[in-house]
């Protein structure tokens, strides 16, 4: 027996034989090409992304399977034995072996140079390409374009994809259209892709819109910057849009990018400022405050060069947005301040209503409450009805919701819950139809924690549970770790401890790939794993997380209070007793909130200084604070805590 493998391109004449056998050799379906590179590269979850990555990039070829595996671990992408590898660092680039090249690139330089050219243009435009965008580049007669297609479809170089409404090809390989077009010089790539942006723009003239990632793709790689950098940004724009959040942030840094090539005008000036400050709201999803302030304290820059009082408000109230994010509220307040005044002399409506909104999120952080609800319903009054959708483009967040986002947030601090409920019911009414996975989650974020603050265990559960749903369907960092965080202490109320653990663990993971010294509002997570961690007996993981708000609660005493609240608590546990210490706890978390009207937590306090002087045989201290406690639960309906401060008055008449 002869056995002779070959390319599908080669030519013979075997086949007239009937001693000759032909097997043709598929790539391997995904199932098998998944169980080759278990046994290449181990079972680790951690490699469970690069496994699709390299079965999309390779098509299942086992060849080029296996080279790709043996240049990522020569290249130091991966650690470890055969079977038992390990990523050494982030997500590496799949790129075509050294080895496999020349197998790849033989077949493409055997082509005729008319057909070996087309292929080079088809390369340029993408993996997939349009029949009629080929046409526009190639420059020749459809029938000739047709029959070279043809002919590199029969020899299964590509294959057609579409026929309506217009004609696509696809190349066959993802290996192949990448060692083409890597193979062309540079200066003839770049030619090409600015022929191609001319191209898209008449064929479709009509409809930029349906191709601006296609334009703004080719510009970039034709390096035709005053063209790029605005299809740059109307692709970021569209893809923040559908909270496709990374794709928003390199098309913004691209565009950011393309400006720095460009000389300088005061065109490419506003374009740099107003480019900075949409980025803004997408860092803010992403949980980056650090480089939103960095953009706009640049974009403050941009707007001084260019002497625009109104862009230097706009600049202001960025600033005042992540300096309130970053826990630095005297610094927020006083970029607000300098924006509200600079709105009045400007005479803007929009930012004489945007103004008070963001100095209402900073007292909110400052523990202001008071003040908050105020300039947040201020803002609301002087909302004209008919711009309740229109967008503002400061925040990812329409003004209406955001304003209740502060007012809600802020009334349930002061035990006002009749008052958060109208608010409550208002922002999900409002939040519902934007289908904006940001909108929607901080709106049942700041509905949950009026039901926290109550007691209202059941609501804030199915509540939590929503948001978290909508934040995970969109993949938004922001505001996930605060409701894992939250639905732990609720699975851990109702006694679910598998499922509460579970979260508790989710939230921790979270809060550390977030790494929380970029961004300071981390401590009411670390409040509510703590509090789910002491239900749970885990003191000692309760102490470790009630430690960890505290080292961050400078930055928002109001925090502290709720942070030396549970570390009251933890004190005063059977297991970990230490009046002094509880005590302490106790009184400074008392300290900080009654001068902040924080009703709830006041009435805590008080129901914890009560039950442990009831321990310590302290008698007149503790009908003194038990009663408060039971007064002020019943005035602000608190019927889950009216019960355990009348179990704890109960307690005391028998007991003492």
């Amino acid at each position: 027996m002869l056995l002779v493998s070959h390319r599908t391109e080669y030519a013979h004449d075997w086949g007239s034989h009937t001693s000759c056998t032909h097997l043709r050799i598929e790539p391997l379906p995904r199932e098998s090409a998944e169980a080759l590179l278990d046994v290449l590269l181990g079972n680790d979850p951690g490699l469970d992304t690069l496994k699709r990555l390299l079965i999309e990039r390779t098509d299942g070829n086992p060849l080029f399977v296996e080279e790709s595996v043996r240049a990522l671990v020569e290249t130091g992408a991966l650690t470890g034995d055969r079977g038992k590898y390990l990523l050494a660092r982030d997500l590496p680039a799949v790129h075509v072996p050294e080895t496999v090249k020349p197998i790849l690139t033989a077949p493409t330089d055997r082509l005729p140079p008319d057909e070996k050219r087309l292929f080079e243009i088809a390369a340029v435009i993408g993996k997939n390409f349009p029949l009629a965008l080929l046409l526009a580049v190639a420059g020749e007669k459809v029938g000739t374009v047709r029959r070279r297609l043809d002919h590199l479809q029969t020899a299964e170089f590509l294959f057609e994809t579409r026929l309506l409404p217009d004609l696509e090809y696809a190349f066959k390989h993802a290996l192949t259209h990448e060692v083409t077009y890597g193979g062309l010089l540079p200066e003839r790539r770049r030619g090409l892709h600015a022929q191609l942006v001319d191209a898209i723009e008449t064929l479709h003239r009509d409809r930029l819109g349906e191709q601006i990632e296609r334009l703004a793709h080719h510009a970039v790689r034709g390096e035709v910057w005053e063209k790029a950098v605005p299809y740059l940004r109307r692709a970021a724009l569209k893809a923040a849009a559908r909270s496709a959040l990374r794709e928003a942030q390199v098309w913004f840094d691209q565009a950011l990018d393309g400006l720095a090539a460009l000389p300088p005008s005061p065109s490419t000036l506003e374009q740099g400022f107003e480019i900075r400050l949409e980025l803004g709201p997408v860092l803010v999803q992403l949980g980056e405050a650090r480089r939103r302030l960095e953009h706009a304290r640049e974009a403050e820059i941009l707007a001084e060069r260019l002497n625009d009082d109104r862009r230097r408000a706009r600049a202001h109230l960025a600033l005042c947005n992540a300096h309130a994010l970053l826990g630095e509220p005297d610094e927020a307040l006083a970029a607000g301040t300098r924006a509200l005044e600079m709105a009045g002399c400007l005479g803007d409506l929009r930012l004489r209503i945007l103004a008070p909104t963001y100095l209402a999120q900073s007292h909110f952080y400052r523990g202001d409450f008071e003040r908050a609800v105020e300039l947040a319903t201020d803002s609301l009054a002087a909302l004209p009805a008919d711009w309740a959708q229109e967008p503002f483009g400061y925040s990812p967040i329409p003004i209406p919701v955001y304003c209740r986002l502060w007012v809600v947030h802020s009334l349930a601090e002061l035990g006002r819950f009749a008052e958060a409920a109208r608010y409550e019911a208002e922002l999900l009414r409002l939040a519902g139809p934007t289908q904006h996975a940001f909108t929607i989650g901080e709106a049942y974020n700041a509905a949950s924690w009026v039901h926290l603050r109550k007691g209202d265990w059941a609501t804030a559960r199915s509540v939590i549970e929503h948001g978290i749903a909508v934040l995970r369907k969109g993949s938004i960092a922001a505001g996930l770790r605060t409701m894992v965080a939250a639905s732990a202490w609720v699975l851990a109320q109702f006694g679910e401890a598998r499922e509460a653990l579970t979260r508790l663990r989710e939230g921790e993971a979270l809060l550390e790939w977030q790494e929380p010294w970029r961004w300071r509002g981390v401590l009411m997570p670390y409040q509510s794993m703590g509090r789910a961690a002491l239900l749970l007996d885990r003191l000692d993981e309760a102490q470790r997380l009630g430690e960890r708000a505290l080292t961050y609660s400078p930055f928002r005493q109001s925090d502290e209070a709720h942070a030396r609240h549970l570390l009251g608590d933890i004190a005063s546990h059977p297991d970990r007793f230490d009046a002094e210490s509880a005590e302490a706890h106790y009184c400074k978390a008392l300290a900080l909130a009654e001068p902040r009207g924080m009703r709830p937590l006041i009435a805590h306090c008080h129901l914890g200084l009560g039950k442990l002087y009831l321990r310590t045989g302290k008698r007149p201290e503790v009908h003194q604070h038990l009663t408060i406690a039971t007064t002020m639960y019943r005035e602000m309906d608190m019927q889950f805590w009216l019960a355990h401060a009348e179990g704890g008055m109960k307690e005391s008449v028998r007991t003492l």
